[in-house]
């Protein structure tokens, strides 16, 4: 299968200077057996991107938002896997629609709370923390 991970991110929270936090989304893809499998797939990879890359720098959090899985890619039309709409400034609420169809947008309200992230008033669990460089 087919698994496909939509994630929410919080970076350098430790900085005084609000410019010098970053907040934002990512996807990551990866072949399977199972979800499990997928998951633990995700956390490696994101270990890695926090050891070599800047993507993940100085305290930093992050959020599991959906997953999708797929058995196999349409071969006549194209798909549309993550929609996101933001109004105004990113500290105001945003739409986000997974793989919506015609008949089902399956789209849903997220925002921001004391910088943590809520999805129709819910807040969101924790993923993954990194307290400080490794």
């Amino acid at each position: 299968m087919i698994y496909l991970g939509n994630f929410l991110f919080l970076t350098n929270q430790e900085a005084a200077d609000p410019n010098e936090r970053r907040h934002g989304s990512f996807n990551l893809v990866v072949n399977a057996e199972d979800e499990a499998t997928a998951v633990a797939f995700f956390k490696t990879r994101i270990e890695q991107y926090r050891e070599e890359s800047s993507f993940f720098e100085g305290i930093c959090e992050i959020f599991f938002m959906h997953l999708m899985e797929f058995d196999r890619f349409p071969e006549n039309q194209a798909v549309m896997l993550n929609y996101r709409s933001q109004a105004g400034d990113p500290v105001l609420p945003y739409i986000e629609c997974a793989a919506p169809l015609s008949d089902n947008n399956a789209c849903k309200i997220h925002e921001w709370d004391q910088n943590q992230p809520a999805t129709e008033g819910k807040p969101e669990k924790l993923f993954m923390r990194f307290a400080h460089n490794a």
